[in-house]
């Protein structure tokens, strides 16, 4: 059986949990808890040195990391349906878009980098939230840009079926809208969510449908 490390509310490992359900895979989910620091303990530090999760132990025994890695493992195993589209400038504009989200959204607004500007550089609550706040909306900002542009627009990201695009989008905008960041400028972005989470891949994979969600995880909106 496949397992995957997790944590209910890392956008790296719901990305990963969206990805599994588009393809159909079954797999079993091992609790990471970030919070305790879980993240860093010996067995989970032999799966992914970085200490971070997702990591995913295949059906076949190999151990992976990186959700974008992994996204694109299963896509090249689990051939349909496809999370990148046949044409070469099709995926690269796909993989740009997931890039933008994975490689200069979340990097500097994930857990670890909030809890070093409270605990190491002395930064307030209020401090934090307009740090979180100005990287979303500089981000969804390009985004919104690149979503209205009018090239492989549709119903997602890119055409009529969820790409890898729509797989890192889905869980940026969950956090924004927990740190109530202000998405009415971002219309596309909002139609293209709400288009993702009609779908059961989506909503299975959202981190209150986890088995370690706390009772308290539902966003504020």
């Amino acid at each position: 059986m496949t397992t995957l490390y997790s944590y209910f509310r890392s956008s790296a490992a719901y990305r990963v949990r969206i990805a599994l359900n588009l393809k159909g895979v079954e797999y079993d989910q091992a609790s990471i808890n970030l919070v305790k620091g879980e993240q860093r303990e010996t067995a989970n530090l032999r799966r992914n040195p970085q200490g971070l999760v997702p990591s995913l132990v295949t059906d076949q025994g190999d151990t992976l990391t990186q959700s974008l890695a992994i996204c694109e493992y299963l896509d090249e195993r689990y051939p349909r349906p496809a999370l990148l589209p046949e044409d070469a400038p099709g995926r690269a504009r796909v993989r740009a878009l997931a890039q933008l989200i994975a490689c200069e959204i979340h990097p500097l607004n994930n857990l670890r980098v909030l809890k070093y500007l409270v605990r190491e550089l002395g930064v307030d609550e209020d401090g934090k939230l307009d740090w979180y706040r100005h990287w979303v909306a500089e981000g969804f900002s390009a985004l919104e840009a690149m979503l209205s542009g009018g090239t492989g627009g549709g119903d997602f990201c890119h055409g009529d079926a969820p790409t890898l695009a729509d797989i890192c989008l889905v869980p940026q905008v969950y956090n924004a809208e927990r740190f109530a960041c202000d998405l009415t400028p971002y219309p596309a972005i909002r139609r293209i969510t709400a288009n993702c989470r009609a779908l059961a891949a989506f909503a299975q994979a959202a981190p209150e449908a986890q088995p370690d969600a706390a009772p308290s995880s539902t966003p504020r909106r």
